[in-house]
């Protein structure tokens, strides 16, 4: 690659990972938005399946190694669906957006510390401590949670503890694989199908009509991921991966904003200190990392 190609690319990292996370928050917001979410999430998937059949006639099958690890995300991948659809069910856009965003780094930190043995710097720590403190905030936002808003706080907590699982399993994954896009394409591809098989099964022949109701913003909210998620595979394979993690945490102060503008949702100045915080303390954390 000629060196001025390779330094525009570079260049480019900040802007494309920003465009990521702004779609990621918009097509969460669609998500959201939709006023059947089972169906709005059946026809996303639907999207990024298709999606993903187109890319696997383009791309390396991966190494016969990584398909233990594509099984096991595709599985994850399911779960992180049904806990999303159920959160966004039962709470608040602005709410748990940013606690699914801000458990995952806040397990993966603990985990690595408590089982791996692994120390974490003052500027972990610091890192931990902002988001533990903007995740509480978050979630204490109207006084303490009554019984009726727990679950959808654990649904948030537990879509960001897939998320944590979800990734390690990929960063591992792929390392074998040989192949990024062949692993993004036949993953997306594997797990793309299950919420459609789980919509079917509880809605039959009634799923139909639905689909027909949704159809426009679900498609475009399953187009909007895979393009979200594509774009950051390009920029870690250009930019400094820590940076770029934490740039994409934006996606949190996007949702606040499309929260408040667009869903008129009541967000208040403790829900906005409180997602800060938790971006802050995900961006201290990454760019904290060796």
């Amino acid at each position: 690659m000629p060196g001025n190609v390779s330094s525009a690319g570079t260049a480019a990292v900040p802007a494309v990972v920003l465009a990521a996370a702004l779609l990621h928050a918009v097509w969460n917001g669609l998500a959201h938005r939709v006023t059947d979410k089972l169906a709005g999430f059946t026809l996303m998937n639907l999207a990024t399946t298709a999606c993903a059949a187109l890319m696997v006639c383009f791309t390396p099958v991966p190494d016969a190694a990584a398909w233990p690890f594509i099984v096991a995300s595709a599985a994850l991948q399911a779960v992180y669906q049904v806990l999303l659809l159920r959160a966004y069910q039962l709470g608040d856009f602005g709410q748990m957006y940013p606690i699914a965003r801000g458990t995952s780094p806040l397990l993966v930190a603990v985990v690595s510390t408590t089982l791996l043995g692994q120390s974490l710097s003052a500027e972990s720590l610091v890192g931990v401590a902002a988001i533990s403190c903007g995740l509480a905030g978050l979630a204490l936002t109207d006084g303490l949670p009554g019984r009726a808003q727990l679950p959808a706080l654990a649904a948030a907590a537990g879509t960001g503890v897939v998320i944590a699982a979800y990734t390690i399993v990929d960063g591992v994954g792929v390392r074998h694989s040989d192949t990024v896009t062949g692993y993004i394409a036949w993953l997306f591809l594997c797990q793309g199908p299950v919420m459609p098989l789980i919509a079917w099964a509880r809605r039959g022949r009634r799923l139909t009509a639905r689909l027909r109701q949704v159809r426009w913003r679900g498609l475009t909210g399953g187009v909007l991921s895979l393009v979200a998620y594509g774009l950051v595979v390009w920029a870690q394979a250009r930019g400094d991966l820590a940076t770029i993690a934490a740039l994409r945490e934006t996606s949190i102060v996007m949702a606040a904003l499309i929260a408040t503008l667009i869903f008129r949702e009541r967000f208040g100045y403790r829900r906005v200190l409180a997602s800060a915080t938790v971006m802050a303390g995900i961006v201290i954390l990454e760019l904290a990392q060796p």
